[in-house]
């Protein structure tokens, strides 16, 4: 939040303001409480902007479409006024993250919050519809995700059913790639418009990407009116349900009341959004607000009485809350002024994730590379790691790596340059991600030290005699004691919360790289075994044995799946660990089984090697749900347990032998290999990672960013 500047009003009907939250070209939006201390978000039309008639009535409509539409999925209008000097809008704060926010820092949505999403979105379409009027811009952030289920926000250019789109010369009246055909077109819009923009949504929510995408504005509106939407990620039942919405024709679509009846969401839908790391964050921001109404504190510098009058304390400790006025709403770090007594800040306030500065992404029908070429790294950092280090960490804006006498080194992510290092940190030990927000690592003691990944500011440290970091989840840090026992410390208080013995088989043979997943810690070994643990006692539910035979055992999980590799590539219910299906396959040339590499999940779609006798194998998708074979990669190669990223519009893998190469192709209908990249032309250990349309490889002791297509 900006303070007040010259010219921004101090008070606006019942309503003291406070700071600014964000503005567009139409005008402002501030942080105001009332005389009750209720906080509400204002939205101000630009006092250079009253003259215009065309924007002020589109100012005056989305007052009058905000207040008709009566529907518990919109936002609150609490006041208006829309004659005067300053026309405003008043509507309610909203504890929760925006759709999209929720996508970037989470990923995907499992097919149960999915269908309770587009369940929700629709029955308060109806509601909007039902009043007369079409929303005109839902889109990922005009959706707030908050305890009681999706919220709708921003009216600005709702307007009654078949209307024109209102068009300025040089301006797109719609999202482009959310705003339906007839739309882009500038033609009359009816209630479909919004069907066809919540499709839009539901593909975002559900494979992580947009269903639509161009170099520009003009080659996505080109895509909408005349091009497929990206299908892929998405489920066979999924595809079924939201390709109807999609569609180009507006009589095509089917109603918002159909929409709801068909995603049928499960019984208690409303608990998705009550549980898991989306209901943590909103449950941090409910506490925030409510921080807000604690009663303002004398100062030495006021000298003032306790009184109605509200503090913005509880922001300004590193929360946020999202203010529901459709001008550049978002996360908001709300700083109090001199007059408002601070808390200190603690070990355990920290702010919110950083943003991450996605890389452009490569066209070859642009020229930015030759298919089978080798386009140029984004940038190389050397002496900056060791082949002891794991795999390279990227944290939104920079990327975590291991280096012998700096410990762990923050590098940027955009140019490689050092952030911060510290030399006291073992990087053999492992270091994770908690949700963004904080980096933990330990020393050569065992203790765990959190850190802020942007400044590498120090936070929360525990005693935990730590050997080696499992995992983590949105409760507690997974470890492996100096002693071979498992452990897990709490991450919102660093208090040991169980230590428990591994059986002899698992404690010398466990491998650094299990899921936490709806309560269940599920561990692995190099001797093809697997345990699943209790997260919350640490107790045992379930093992199985022999699923391995010439390679490691790794887990991925989602939707309460797990999927293993070895022998055969089988899925197995988290809770409980029966087995939901399983595949072989024989290898090409003698009729012995190919045997499965390390798998990784992406949206719906679970990636693995199948290799033969020899090691070499080529990259497969298989449908997570079902087991069914979706794809096969044209890119051989040799015997490893590297991961397969998805990136970009990509499968990207590394292949150790005999030099290492990182080789890009294509998913769905274009699987040939698109480029490959060799840091170095003799045997060397390799790993890589990827995150913001980048894939960072290690080698030796350097680290390259490569670009993505």
């Amino acid at each position: 939040m900006r303070p007040l500047a010259t010219g921004d009003p101090v008070r606006l009907g019942p309503y003291r303001l406070f700071g600014v939250l964000g503005e567009g070209g139409m005008g402002k939006v501030y942080v105001a409480q009332d005389r009750a201390g209720a906080v509400a978000a204002v939205k101000v039309l630009r006092p250079e902007l009253a003259h215009d008639t065309g924007l002020a009535q589109r100012f005056v409509r989305e007052a009058l479409a905000a207040q008709a539409v009566r529907s518990p999925g919109v936002a609150a209008v609490l006041g208006a006024q829309t004659e005067g000097g300053r026309p405003w809008i008043a509507t309610e704060f909203l504890a929760g993250p925006t759709l999209d926010q929720v996508i970037e820092r989470y990923g995907p949505l499992d097919d149960a919050s999915l269908r309770a999403l587009a369940a929700s979105v629709a029955r308060t379409l109806c509601d909007i519809h039902a009043s007369g009027f079409v929303h005109r811009d839902l889109k990922p952030p005009n959706i707030v995700i908050t305890s009681d289920g999706p919220r709708i926000i921003d009216f600005g250019i709702a307007r009654p059913e078949h209307g024109l789109t209102l068009t300025t010369t040089g301006q797109i009246p719609v999202t482009p790639g959310y705003g339906a055909p007839e739309q882009a077109l500038g033609r009359r819009v009816t209630w479909a418009a919004d069907v066809f923009s919540l499709g839009a949504v539901l593909v975002y929510a559900a494979t992580g990407h947009r269903a639509f995408e161009g170099t520009h504005v003009a080659a996505v509106q080109y895509e909408v009116v005349h091009g497929e939407p990206r299908w892929q990620g998405l489920s066979p039942e999924q595809h079924a349900l939201i390709a109807p919405c999609l569609a180009k024709d507006a009589a095509g679509r089917p109603s918002p009341e159909q929409i709801a009846a068909a995603f049928a969401p499960p019984k208690k839908a409303v608990t998705v959004w009550k549980r898991g790391p989306v209901a943590d964050a909103i449950k941090e921001r409910e506490r925030e607000l409510r921080n807000l109404s604690a009663p303002l504190l004398p100062t030495a510098e006021t000298d003032a009485r306790p009184g109605r009058r509200r503090l913005l304390t509880g922001l300004a400790v590193g929360g946020a809350v999202l203010a529901a006025g459709g001008t550049g709403t978002g996360w908001w770090l709300l700083r109090g002024s001199k007059s408002v007594r601070q808390r200190p800040k603690g070990p355990f306030d920290y702010p919110p994730a950083a943003k991450t500065p996605a890389e452009r992404l490569l066209s070859a029908d642009e020229g930015d590379y030759i298919v089978g070429g080798s386009p140029p790294v984004l940038w190389g950092a050397h002496d900056v790691t060791s082949a002891e280090s794991p795999a390279p960490l990227p944290v939104r804006d920079v990327v975590i790596v291991g280096h012998p006498l700096s410990g762990i080194l923050a590098l940027d992510v955009v140019d490689g340059k050092r952030r911060w290092s510290v030399p006291e940190m073992r990087m053999a030990c492992r270091y994770l991600s908690l949700s963004d927000r904080l980096v933990v690592a330990a020393d050569d003691h065992g203790t765990l030290h959190t850190f802020v990944p942007a400044t590498g500011e120090p936070k929360w440290t525990a005693r935990a005699d730590a050997e080696t970091l499992l995992t983590a989840d949105t409760e507690a840090i997974y470890l492996l004691t100096k002693d071979r026992r498992l452990r897990a410390v709490g991450r919102s208080d660093a208090r040991i919360r169980w230590t428990v013995r591994l059986p002899e088989d698992f404690g010398k043979t466990i491998l650094p790289r299990p899921v936490a997943h709806r309560g269940r810690l599920v561990i692995t070994t190099s001797t093809g075994r697997v345990m699943a643990v209790n997260t919350e006692s640490g107790r045992t539910e379930w093992t199985a044995h022999g699923l391995a035979k010439e390679r490691a055992l790794f887990p991925a999980a989602r939707n309460g799946i797990v999927v293993l590799n070895g022998k055969t590539l089988s899925a197995r219910s988290v809770s409980d660990g029966k087995q939901l299906w399983a595949y072989t396959e024989k290898a090409y040339y003698d009729s012995s089984l190919k045997e499965w590499s390390r798998p990784g999940i992406y949206g719906d779609m679970v990636y693995t090697f199948g290799c033969d006798t020899q090691g070499y194998g080529f990259p497969m998708a298989f449908d997570v749900r079902s087991g069914k074979k979706r794809w096969e990669g044209g890119v051989a190669v040799g015997s490893n347990d590297n991961p397969i990223l998805r990136q970009g519009h990509g499968v990207w893998l590394l292949d150790d032998e005999p030099v290492p190469k990182v080789s890009a192709t294509g998913t769905q209908n274009d699987a040939r290999a698109t480029w490959s990249y060799e840091p170095t032309d003799r045997a060397a250990h390799a790993v890589f990672s990827a995150a913001g349309n980048r894939v960072f490889v290690t080698c030796e002791d350097s680290l390259y960013a490569l670009p993505v297509f």
